[in-house]
C-alpha cells in the first residue's frame, strides 16, 4: 500500500535536510578558507608564546575596530582596556598549574582504583568471582584495557568501532 506524502510533511523533510546540509558544509568551507599553517608538533614548546601573540594581535584589532566605531583614537581605547584588565584580574579564579591538576588527576586514579579492588575483594567474599578473575579485572584496569578516566592508555569513552 502507498501513502501519498502530504505537501507539509514533504517541505518539512526538504528543510530539515537543508538544513543539515548548510551544517555539515558551513564548517567544511570555514576550514577550507583558513589560509594561516596549521601549528606543527616540533613547534610545542612555542604554543604559549605563539598563544599569546595570537591573543595580543586579536585584542588590537578589536581595540581598533571599536576605536574606528566610536570615533576615539586607537591609543585611548587600548589604555581603556588595559585599565579594566587590570581591575578585573583579580575577579579571575587562579587556574591551577599543570602539575597541581596531574598530582590530582593521579590521586583520583588512585582513589578509584582503590574503590575497584574493594568491590571486587566484596564480589570474591560473596562469591560472585573468584580471585583469579578480580586479579585479572585489577591488572586490565591497571594496564588501560577498560575505556574511561581510569584508563592511562585511554582517556573516555568508546572510540569510533565501538570498542
Amino acid at each position: 500500500m502507498i501513502r501519498k506524502m502530504s505537501r507539509k510533511n514533504m517541505l518539512v523533510g526538504l528543510a530539515a535536510a537543508g538544513v543539515l546540509g548548510v551544517g555539515i558544509a558551513a564548517p567544511t568551507v570555514a576550514l577550507a578558507d583558513n589560509k594561516s599553517p596549521a601549528p606543527s608538533a616540533s613547534a610545542s614548546t612555542d604554543q604559549g608564546t605563539d598563544r599569546q601573540q595570537k591573543q595580543a594581535d586579536r585584542q588590537n584589532k578589536f581595540a581598533e575596530e571599536l576605536a574606528k566605531e566610536l570615533g576615539v583614537p586607537t591609543d585611548k581605547v587600548t589604555a581603556a582596556l588595559e585599565k579594566l584588565k587590570e581591575q578585573h584580574k583579580g575577579d579571575r579564579p587562579e587556574r591551577p598549574a599543570n602539575k597541581d591538576r596531574q598530582e590530582k588527576m593521579k590521586e583520583r586514579q588512585a582513589d578509584r582504583q582503590a574503590q575497584l579492588k574493594e568491590r571486587l575483594d566484596q564480589a570474591v567474599k560473596d562469591g560472585k568471582l573468584t580471585q583469579e578473575q578480580a586479579d585479572a579485572v585489577l591488572k586490565a584496569v591497571e594496564a588501560g584495557v577498560f575505556p574511561g578516566p581510569g584508563a592511562r592508555a585511554h582517556h573516555g569513552g568508546w572510540d569510533r568501532n565501538g570498542k
